[in-house]
């Protein structure tokens, strides 16, 4: 009985920890309640643990979101801009107002014409992943290897593959690279899967759902920072929508050359940021995860992609010198592929929205801008038996299949576990 006593102490110090975690993280670093418009903090393992004796890596797939960008859609920037300024108009405005209202005109014509576009700091990020692929793996990028590169047709993702290349190139002028960006791949690169798409929120979503967003949306007291007359921000406008869009504001600012000059963080207590991300995270769990509460089947939006992954991955590994293959995509495609592969347990199924950060499932170290999926292949001399290591955002993941040499897996273990599951599955 005392032993089933501690075993119970002992998991349920581990969940709160779980929850505390987004917590301190954020009391760290606010940036990290971004969730999808993080700028991407890079590999937080800070060294690869060693290959097997005698084996080397020799093949290296990848797909990767686009680096940071601006906003999607003009109004992000445009309709608070306008919503203040009409409030200031009326003498609504606090000085907090005022001062938040000049900001936003800032970001509003720093942004015109730039909808959804890669930043600067979009760039740098493939850059400086590019650089990280070749100094961790200079067996597979030596001499004349070939490259294959694919982008979504998307802008800002076949700049990203282009940013890379250059870097690649730069290091190893040698490199023989090719780069496409054709709808005839986006059945895998971007696959809009309608008829799944179509059961994300169902009636047992959402209504659990929204009664989650009721309990953790409370704009009041921002909105007392910035206007002046409570009848007029209850009346005359959604709370709840600017709220949101000033977090979205905020959260993207690190994402461009702003993040220099202003911020508006300073706007939200540390409470009042951990609520919202407790929102958006739930969100992308519901509409990309393997939430219960529909199905748990969304991350099957990807199986073409991992099909094209293992299926490219059995090709080349049958060449002497396969090289590389490199795809540009989304954070759409990149959070639902490491869901269907369970990476780190980001499968896991929770129904219970209260409790989905108690079990450690925290959106921004899934999908940050320019997040990726590296899946490294090792061979060795003499031996059939192919190795696999997967990388998620560069740091070694876990994934839900035996393996005697963590975190090497057996390929053809690796192979059949995922074609197994996908499957199985029917539309």
């Amino acid at each position: 009985m005392k032993r089933n006593a501690f075993i119970v102490i002992l998991l349920s110090i581990a969940i709160i920890g779980f929850a505390q975690q987004a917590r301190k993280d954020f009391k760290a670093d606010r940036s990290l309640s971004a969730s999808n418009y993080l700028a991407y903090p890079g590999p937080l393992q800070k060294k690869l643990t060693p290959a097997p004796s005698g084996y080397e890596p020799f093949y290296l797939s990848h797909y990767g979101r686009h680096g940071s960008r601006w906003l999607i859609g003009d109004s992000d920037y445009n309709k608070p801009v306008v919503l203040l300024e009409k409030a200031d108009s009326l003498g609504k405005l606090t000085p907090k107002g005022k001062d938040v209202l000049a900001k936003l005109r800032i970001m509003r014509d720093a942004a015109m014409g730039r909808d959804g576009e890669l930043t600067q700091r979009g760039a740098l990020q493939h850059k400086q992943i590019a650089e990280r692929m070749l100094k961790n793996f200079p067996q597979i990028f030596a001499g004349k290897t070939n490259v294959d590169a694919k982008s979504t047709v998307v802008i800002r993702c076949i700049l990203s593959m282009e940013n890379a290349l250059q870097e690649m190139t730069k290091m190893n002028p040698q490199l023989n690279i090719t780069h496409d960006a054709s709808y005839h791949d986006m059945y895998y690169m971007n696959y809009d899967d309608t008829l799944l798409f179509k059961k994300r929120m169902p009636t047992s979503a959402m209504v659990p759902y929204t009664e989650f967003c009721k309990n953790h949306e409370h704009p009041e007291r921002v909105m007392r920072l910035l206007f002046n007359d409570d009848d007029y921000w209850k009346n005359h406008l959604n709370a709840n929508k600017l709220y949101e869009v000033l977090f979205k504001q905020a959260s993207n600012v690190q994402s461009t050359e702003l993040r220099n000059s202003m911020s508006l963080y300073d706007l939200f207590t540390d409470d009042e940021i951990y609520d919202l991300w407790l929102i958006n995270n739930a969100w992308w769990y519901i509409n990309y995860g393997a939430c219960p509460l529909n199905g748990g089947n969304q991350p099957y939006s990807q199986r073409n992609l991992l099909r094209k992954i293992i299926s490219d991955a059995d090709s080349c590994i049958a060449l002497p010198h396969p090289g590389v293959t490199l795809r540009y995509g989304h954070d759409t495609m990149v959070m639902p592929l490491t869901c269907l592969m369970d990476l780190d347990e980001m499968g896991m199924q929770v129904s219970d929205l209260e409790q989905l950060a108690y079990k450690g499932w925290n959106n921004y170290r899934i999908f940050p801008m320019a997040c990726n999926i590296q899946f490294v292949f090792y061979h060795k001399k003499g031996s059939k038996d192919i190795l696999v290591k997967v990388l998620r955002n560069e740091n070694e993941a876990t994934l839900p299949i035996k393996t005697d040499i963590a975190p090497y897996y057996h390929w053809k273990d690796v192979r059949q576990f995922y074609l197994d599951k996908i499957n199985k599955f029917t539309e």
